[in-house]
This record gives C-alpha cells, sequence and structure tokens, in this order.
C-alpha cells in the first residue's frame, strides 16, 4: 500500500478501516463549477483512491468569484486539466480521469457504463441534470445531486435530504417536476437551501449548454454546497454514525 501518512488526521477520525474503504472507492464528479470543483477537493482530500472528474468548458472571468480553478492567470484553460493538476498534486497516488466533454445524454450514458461507488451531481444545467439524475437511479447508483446555490446567501440554511422533501428551491421544484416524467418520485439524496432566491439577480443566458437563465452567486455558497456534497459521500463510503 501506498504512503497514507498525509491522511494522519483523518484516520484519527474514520479508523483504519474508514481509510480502506476511501481507499477502494471510485467517486465520479459531474460538472467543475462553483460546486463540483470544491466537492473534487474535498474528494480528494479524503482519500478516495479513484475518481472520475467531467467537464467540459474552460474558465471564464466572472467564474472567479466562486469557482476553485477560476484565477486570472487560468482564464480560458479547461477547467478539467486544471482541476486535474490540482487534484493530482494534493495525492499523487490519485487513479484520476479527465473528461473534458459537455454533456449531452448520449455522454452521459457512456460516463454511466462504468461503475462507481457513488456520484456527485454538480450540474447547473436542467436537461442534462435530469438525464444523469434518472439514468443513475434506474442503474442503482447512490448519487447526492446540488440544487441551486444562486441567488442566496445564508450558508447556515443548507441542508440535505430526500428530493421529494426539497422545498423553495427553484431547481429543485423544476428537478422534481421533471424527474416525475421519468418516473422518479423520491430516492436521490439532494443538497439544498429553502432560503429564498434574490429574483432581482436573475439574469438571462445565450441559452447554450441548456441553460437559459442564471442567479447571481456569492464566493462561499457554492464552496458550501460542495463541500456539503463531498460530506454525504464521505460519510456513507465509511459508513459513518453519529458518536
Amino acid at each position: 500500500m501506498s504512503d497514507l501518512s498525509w491522511l494522519e488526521r483523518t484516520t484519527l477520525l474514520v479508523g483504519k478501516a474508514g481509510i480502506e474503504k476511501l481507499q477502494n472507492a471510485h467517486v465520479l464528479i459531474i460538472g467543475l463549477g462553483g460546486v463540483g470543483s470544491y466537492a473534487a477537493e474535498g474528494i480528494a482530500r479524503s482519500g478516495v483512491g479513484k475518481l472520475t472528474i467531467v467537464d467540459g468548458d474552460t474558465v471564464d472571468k466572472t467564474n472567479r468569484n466562486r469557482q476553485l480553478p477560476a484565477l486570472s492567470s487560468t482564464e480560458g484553460l479547461y477547467k478539467a486539466d486544471i482541476m486535474h493538476q490540482r487534484l493530482m498534486d494534493i495525492n499523487p497516488k490519485l487513479e484520476l480521469t479527465s473528461i473534458k466533454s459537455f454533456l449531452t445524454p448520449e455522454k452521459i450514458e457512456e460516463i454511466l457504463q462504468y461503475k462507481y461507488s457513488y456520484i456527485i451531481d454538480a450540474i447547473d444545467s436542467l436537461t442534462p441534470k435530469i438525464t444523469l439524475l434518472s439514468l443513475a437511479y434506474y442503474k442503482n447508483f447512490k448519487i447526492i445531486s446540488s440544487m441551486g446555490a444562486g441567488g442566496k446567501m445564508d450558508p447556515t440554511r443548507v441542508r440535505v435530504t430526500d428530493i421529494s422533501k426539497t422545498k423553495i428551491c427553484n431547481l429543485a421544484y423544476a428537478v422534481r417536476k421533471r424527474l416525475r416524467y421519468q418516473g422518479v418520485y423520491k430516492g436521490i439524496k439532494a443538497v439544498y437551501s429553502p432560503e429564498p432566491a434574490l429574483k432581482t439577480s436573475l439574469m438571462l443566458t445565450d441559452g447554450s449548454n441548456f441553460k437559459k437563465s442564471a442567479f447571481g452567486t456569492i464566493s462561499y455558497l457554492p464552496a458550501v454546497f460542495g463541500y456539503v456534497c463531498a460530506s454525504v459521500v464521505i460519510r456513507d463510503l465509511v459508513e459513518w454514525k453519529e458518536q
């Protein structure tokens, strides 16, 4: 086994058995924006042995207020490439696969042909998000899905629940509605906030990549969503029980 001394503090918390479970896990993260990039970092720093990250986008200057790979020096570079280098610097022994691709339904089906211990859905466009969630549900994958972090300011209101129990969040409402057409009513974990989104922060987009609008964002809220997603995965993988 490779040197795991860098995981000393994690081992104190989850035990050697927990570290072994993390080392043997394969996590898929789709979307490396404000939520997914921080989720990927949290997963890598936990000692998960195998990770697949997916994002076909490049860094734009407007990403700098909230996305981990976004710097003035990285504008125009692929987020997947930036995160690949960063995650390998965290854990050089990580088995890491990066996929630079926009998420058509066909591409999602191709990605889900492989086995994963857990999936993190950090997609902010509705059509690919529904495709991923419905396919993962029917393939019996464990999945945690991030709802909308935009238009919100209070990190203390972020919570985890079944998708059927989400409320107020606009994205969660749209996801529930579309999933019902796929015969999915519950059984998908969601990270969401019931804080009402500030309607005056909404802007329309050009509709590319299945996204027609976006809310304003603050630096820390997407990161909180991402780390909560990572925490759900890690706690489930090590079978964590409250002490």
